[in-house]
């Protein structure tokens, strides 16, 4: 019987998964928040909406949903804007107790010029939903 007990406790034991350290997956969603943003400063917004984007990612933009990488690369690459700057960065960053899901929000700040020489700018807050991929990096699902 007791050879039946340390047996049930070694296997319960082998079988547990260990616990994500939380502090350090906010950490990681706030670094990938930052490369995002990084990102978008250097090599322009489809770029980086494209590369941080999951494969299923969901972006409202305006009333519409676009719905996919393919289609928020599509969208992007339609844009006539230019001397597009975008910049943003997290007030507050929290993930799941199972520490595969985060997610962000705070403040933004958008300047272009329209087709017509207009300047257009606009500010806001911005709320990121974030998944944990399984090589360890994290993507938008959400934006």
């Amino acid at each position: 019987m007791n050879k039946l007990i340390l047996y049930l406790l070694l296997l319960m034991t082998a079988c547990t998964v260990p616990t994500p350290d939380l502090e350090q997956r906010k950490q990681e969603v706030r670094d990938a928040e930052k490369a995002f943003n990084d990102l978008a400063a250097k090599e322009g917004i489809r770029t980086a909406f494209v590369q941080f984007a999951d494969s299923s990612a969901v972006m409202l933009r305006g009333n519409q949903l676009i719905r996919g990488k393919e289609a928020i690369d599509a969208y992007y690459s339609n844009q006539t804007l230019r001397d597009v700057h975008l910049s943003w960065s997290p007030d507050f960053v929290d993930v799941a107790a199972s520490g595969d899901l985060g997610y962000t929000y705070g403040p933004y700040s958008f300047s272009a010029v329209d087709t017509a020489g207009q300047s257009i700018e606009s500010r806001g807050y911005f709320h990121t939903v974030w998944r944990r991929q399984s090589d360890g990096s994290w993507k938008f699902v959400w934006d």
